[in-house]
C-alpha cells in the first residue's frame, strides 16, 4: 500500500496504517494544512472552497473528512457531491471561492484515492505553495476555530449542467451544426462522474448516445486509465452499434480519448491535434503541450501558421507555458485539453464539444480523420539503475553526447532528431531513467528507445 506526498496534492491507497497509506487520519491532516496555508496565502478572514469527487468508493468517506475540517478551520465549504476536475475548476471562480478540492486518484485504480489543490483562480498550484503545505502537514501546526466560528456546508448539484452550459456557450461551439449532423457515439464512463457528465453534454446536443459503465458505482470494470489494452469492450460495440465514434473518459474526466468508426483507437496523443486543428482552423494563434506529446501538434500547428512551444511535463508547466506564450489552446498527449477561453484546466467536456464541431464541419469518418494527420508512434520504456549511480550526470552525459542536435533540459533531457526525438526524464523516488521516443514507424520508436538503452547502459558501465 502506498502513500504518495507531492507537490501536487496527497495521493494513495485506502487503509492500513496512517502514515503509509491514506487514512481517514492522512486526509484530515492534508486537508487541515491546506486550509491553514490558505489562509496565509489569501489573508482573509472568511475562506470559502468548492469541494467534489468522482464516483470511486472511498469518494464519499474522504470527501466527509475533507469537509468537516475544513469547517472546523472556520471555511466554508460549497459542497459539489459528484462531480468531475474540469467542473470543480470552473466553480471556484464562478463562486469567486478562494479555493478548491477535488477528491480523485484520476486514473488510478479503485483502491485509490487523492487531494488535488486548487487556487482562487481554479488552477493547480505552484510547486511553492505546494511545498509549502506539505510543510505545514509535517508539522502539524494547525489552530482550528472556536464553535461560533466554525464554517457552513451549501450543497450544490447543478455544477455538472453549468458545466455544459458553460461549454455551449463557447464562441467555437455551435449547437444547431452539432445537432444537423446526427451524430451517434457510444461512451464508456467507466462507472464514474463521466458517465453523468458526457452523456449529459451529448444529449443536450442532439447526439443519439450508447451508454457503456455509465453507472458512476466507482466500481470501475476495467483499469481506468484509457489506453488501447484496457478498451476492448468500447472497440467492439463502436462497431456493432454503427456508431460513428466512442468516447473514453478517466475516472475524473480530465482525459479524453476517441475510438473511431473502425473500433480503432483515434490515439489520446491525437484528441489534442484533433482540437487544435478545429480551433487553429478558426483563430490564428501559438500552441503548448509538454515536451513528451506528439511532434503531431507541431506539425498541425505550423500548417495553420502557429508557433509550437514545449513545457517540462506536468499540467501547471504547461498552463505557465501556455501563459507566456498567450497560446489559444495546449495540453497533454493523455488526452488532456486545455482551451484558456474555458479556463486553464484539461477538460474533457470541452474536449468532446470541439471534437464534435470538427466533425460536423468536416465530414467524413473518424477513420479518415485520424488517416489525415501526420502518423506518429510512440515508445515508453525504462531502465532500473542502481542507487549509487549518479542519475544527473549519466543525464549531462547523453546531452553532451548530442549536443549537435536540438536539445532541451528544462526536464529532463530531450533530443529532437530530424526524423523522430527522445526524451529522458528520471524518477524523483527511485533510480529509474524513464525513456519516450516517437518515430514514423513502432519499429523505429522502439529500435530508438533501445539504442538509447543501450547508450546510458554503456555510460553507467551496466
Amino acid at each position: 500500500m502506498t502513500l504518495i506526498k507531492s507537490i501536487s496534492g496527497i495521493r494513495g491507497t485506502i487503509g492500513g496504517e496512517s502514515g503509509d497509506n491514506l487514512t481517514p487520519i492522512d486526509a484530515v491532516k492534508f486537508a487541515a494544512a491546506y486550509g491553514i496555508w490558505l489562509k496565509g496565502y489569501s489573508k482573509k478572514d472568511d475562506l470559502k472552497v468548492v469541494i467534489g469527487r468522482d464516483a470511486r468508493i472511498s469518494g464519499e468517506m474522504i470527501q466527509n473528512l475533507v469537509v468537516s475540517t475544513l469547517v472546523g478551520l472556520g471555511v466554508d465549504v460549497i459542497d459539489l457531491d459528484l462531480s468531475t476536475t474540469p467542473t470543480v475548476e470552473i466553480a471556484v471562480p464562478l463562486e469567486k471561492a478562494d479555493g478548491g478540492i477535488i477528491l480523485t486518484a484520476s486514473h488510478n485504480p479503485k483502491q485509490w484515492n487523492a487531494l488535488k489543490l486548487l487556487n482562487e483562480k481554479g488552477e493547480f498550484l505552484d510547486a511553492a505553495q505546494g511545498a509549502k503545505i506539505l510543510e505545514i502537514a509535517e508539522s502539524e501546526d494547525f489552530v482550528f476555530a472556536d464553535v461560533d466560528d466554525l464554517g457552513e456546508v451549501t450543497k450544490n448539484d447543478a455544477y455538472i449542467d453549468i458545466h455544459i452550459d458553460e461549454v455551449l456557450d463557447l464562441s467555437l461551439v455551435d449547437a444547431d451544426t452539432i445537432r444537423k449532423a446526427k451524430f451517434k457515439v457510444v461512451v464508456d464512463g467507466v462507472n464514474s462522474t463521466g458517465g453523468i457528465a458526457i452523456p449529459k453534454l451529448l444529449e443536450t446536443l442532439g447526439v443519439e448516445v450508447v451508454k457503456l459503465y455509465c453507472d458512476p458505482n466507482g466500481h470501475f470494470p476495467h483499469n481506468p486509465e484509457p489506453l488501447k489494452e484496457h478498451l476492448g469492450d468500447i472497440c467492439e460495440l463502436v462497431v456493432k452499434e454503427k456508431a460513428d465514434f466512442g468516447i473514453v473518459v478517466d475516472p475524473d474526466v480530465d482525459r479524453l480519448a476517441f475510438i473511431s468508426n473502425d473500433g480503432e483507437m483515434f490515439g489520446e496523443e491525437y484528441t489534442l491535434v484533433a482540437c487544435a486543428d478545429y480551433v487553429l482552423g478558426k483563430t490564428k494563434g501559438n500552441t503548448v503541450s509538454n515536451l513528451s506529446s506528439s511532434r503531431a501538434l507541431r506539425d498541425i500547428t505550423e500548417k495553420h501558421g502557429g508557433t509550437y512551444e514545449a513545457a517540462a511535463v506536468g499540467e501547471v508547466n504547461v498552463v505557465t507555458k501556455m501563459k507566456a506564450n498567450k497560446a489559444i489552446i495546449g495540453g497533454e498527449g493523455n488526452g488532456g485539453i486545455i482551451y484558456p477561453e474555458s479556463h486553464y484546466g484539461r477538460d474533457a467536456l470541452v474536449g468532446t464539444a470541439l471534437f464534435l464541431m470538427l466533425m460536423a464541419e468536416k465530414g467524413g469518418t473518424v477513420k479518415e480523420l485520424r488517416d489525415s494527420y501526420p502518423s506518429y508512434f510512440m515508445s515508453k520504456k525504462k531502465i532500473q539503475l542502481t542507487p549509487e549511480l549518479d542519475v544527473d550526470g549519466i543525464l549531462k552525459a547523453m546531452a553532451d553526447k548530442y549536443s549537435e542536435e536540438e536539445i532541451s533540459t528544462i526536464d529532463g533531457v530531450k533530443v529532437d532528431f530530424a526524423e523522430n526525438w527522445v526524451h529522458l526524464r528520471k524518477s524523483n523516488t527511485e533510480p529509474i531513467i524513464r525513456i519516450y521516443t516517437e518515430a514514423k514507424s513502432q519499429n523505429e520508436a522502439d529500435g530508438l528507445a533501445d539504442r538509447i538503452i543501450g547508450e546510458i547502459k554503456s555510460i553507467a558501465g551496466i
